[in-house]
């Protein structure tokens, strides 16, 4: 099951669910109990990869920035 992101409609509370997709309309807000909850666009969605438009921790992670595996001392 995937881990979605929320914000509490009712008390502005934002949290994360461990929740299945069918479940994602009917989530509680832990805070107040709430359902007016609305599933929130995660970081990890935004990315768009192969469009060059990478934050650059990223592309430093994936090797591309010279700092890679080993920190960039690799041949």
């Amino acid at each position: 099951m995937p881990i979605y992101e929320f914000a509490c409609a009712a008390c502005n509370n934002e949290f994360e669910e461990l929740v299945s997709m069918s479940g994602v309309a009917s989530v509680k807000c832990p805070s107040c109990g709430s359902k007016r909850t609305e599933k929130q666009l995660s970081s990890f969605q935004r990315v768009r990869v192969g469009r060059g438009d990478l934050p650059a921790a990223v592309t430093a992670a994936a090797g591309a920035g010279g700092g890679g595996c080993c920190g960039g001392g690799c041949g």
